[in-house]
């Protein structure tokens, strides 16, 4: 699903205009990158969290030439899926009952 997809999906459930809809869209995904920008975790209970996480330098390995090269350190975006989220993608199967053990 893309972003036209979205906003329709979203004009239709909350019986908006598809405009409407784009410009809360757009609004929402720029108040999370601003505020993951300046360090502080955006949290949607139930969803998840958007924050930004520190990569420390590391070695890696051009894999044309084989020769070793330095990644520098840097600060990427993270998200965390939320409880709720990850339980509707993939939902726990019940656990299996434990038979007693036969008495010789």
């Amino acid at each position: 699903m893309n972003k036209s997809e979205l906003v329709e999906v979203a004009a239709k459930e909350a019986g908006i205009t598809k405009a409407a809809a784009d410009k809360a869209l757009s609004a929402i995904i720029a108040a999370i990158v601003k505020t993951v920008t300046a360090g502080e975790s955006v949290t949607l209970v139930g969803f998840g969290t958007f924050k930004s996480a520190k990569r420390a330098e590391r070695t890696g390995k051009n894999p044309k030439t084989g020769a070793t090269l330095n990644i520098p350190a840097t600060t990427v975006p993270k998200f965390t899926a939320g409880t709720a989220f990850k339980a509707s993608v993939a939902p726990k199967k019940p656990a299996a009952k434990k038979t007693a053990a036969k008495k010789k």
